[in-house]
């Protein structure tokens, strides 16, 4: 089942998600042993189209437990960087 993980920065986060990133880009490059596949992921970002404030996911997972607990395991949970998560199931309709 596909799941959209759609994550917002806290105010201020900038810095922290960059102390954090290289660790966020090594827990995404192997989530086999958490029985999810990435679809597509990326930053989100602010108006001004280059300031990063949140994160987008689009995984494959068999169910929502799954997608939590590997939500949980990303750095940037850990590091608080999320200030409000949401996991959502999605029906691929096009593209």
């Amino acid at each position: 089942m596909l799941f959209v993980i759609h994550a917002l920065d806290r105010p201020g986060g900038l810095g922290a998600r960059l102390a954090n990133y290289d660790a966020h880009k090594a827990f995404l490059s192997d989530t086999s042993a958490l029985n999810v596949t990435i679809v597509m992921s990326g930053p989100l970002v602010g108006d001004d189209g280059s300031t990063m404030i949140g994160s987008l996911f689009m995984v494959e997972a068999p169910d929502r437990a799954t997608v939590e607990r590997f939500n949980a395991a990303d750095p940037f949970h850990a590091a608080g960087i999320w200030e409000r998560i949401t996991i959502t199931g999605f029906i691929r309709r096009q593209g």
